[in-house]
């Protein structure tokens, strides 16, 4: 049960778990939806953020769920064009920027969400008055994502003074009126607008008719996705869905708390894809 850490299992300790939890996705994948994060889920984590790539075994899963489910999507932190680079495979649809910014399948143009209208250079002109050298100093680095700025410290020769300095830029954006959004050693800045990647999973679920849903990820943000599912469910427009926390020593207990399954990194969640494959 969703919250319950002690009723939260592993795909290692229980394949019979999995098998109940994929099942409704299993009997009818016309009208099932394969949704995903990508970093740290489908991606290993690894020191540059531009070095990351979908190991070739995982991308040929998808491709093969592309062609047998209603829809396979990834939603990411990154933009929509930087998550499909890193997927490589056209034929999936991509929400980038936690939401912001929607590539359907075969698109060459990104769809900007219309509730950024008027907000897209908030973020930036708040990263802009910051004090550079301090940054530099501490080893922290900008992601111009557009309408979001990343700030990242992982690998910088002393983490805990760069966090410390995110913590009080975090501050700061709050009292301006923009939302800092913490993840794993990196902060980002985004415009005070609603959207997430729970908002951003239901509007690409209402792109295809489906009854069921999964949903993978390993961050807070993927936690939105798990309550959006869940609240599709008791609504009545899904029959079924699972949401799948992708565990590592940097994973937020909570992500693992709100999930129905558990699974070992990225390679856990490869097996997952195997199985819905068969």
């Amino acid at each position: 049960m969703a919250g319950d850490t002690t009723a939260m299992r592993s795909v290692e300790a229980d394949d019979g778990a999995l098998e109940r939890l994929l099942a409704p996705l299993r009997e009818d994948p016309a009208r099932s939806a394969i949704l995903t994060d990508v970093d740290g889920t489908i991606a290993p984590i690894v020191q540059d953020p531009a070095d990351a790539a979908v190991p070739e075994h995982t991308r040929e899963l998808l491709r093969t769920l592309a062609e047998r489910y209603a829809l396979v999507g990834c939603l990411s932190g990154r933009r929509a064009l930087d998550a499909r680079r890193i997927v490589g495979l056209d034929e999936l649809a991509y929400s980038g920027n936690h939401g912001f910014e929607l590539l359907l399948p075969g698109e060459e143009q990104v769809r900007p969400d219309p509730s950024l209208d008027g907000h897209e250079g908030d973020a930036p002109k708040f990263i802009a008055g910051l004090d550079r050298s301090e940054l530099e100093r501490v080893g922290i680095r900008t992601e111009d994502k557009g309408a979001i700025i990343g700030l990242h410290w992982r690998g910088a020769e002393n983490e805990g003074a760069a966090e410390s300095v995110a913590h009080e830029i975090a501050s700061e954006a709050e009292w301006q009126g923009l939302v800092p959004h913490r993840g794993r050693k990196v902060l980002e800045i985004r415009p005070n607008v609603a959207i997430n990647k729970g908002i951003a999973a239901a509007a690409l679920l209402a792109s295809r008719p489906v009854d069921a849903a999964l949903y993978a990820g390993d961050d807070r943000t993927d936690v939105d996705a798990f309550t959006a599912l869940r609240t599709l469910r008791e609504d009545g427009r899904l029959n079924a869905t699972a949401c799948i926390a992708v565990a590592s020593e940097e994973s937020p207990p909570e992500v693992s708390g709100e999930a129905d399954l558990t699974v070992d990194g990225p390679q856990g969640f490869a097996r997952v894809l195997e199985a819905l494959a068969e």
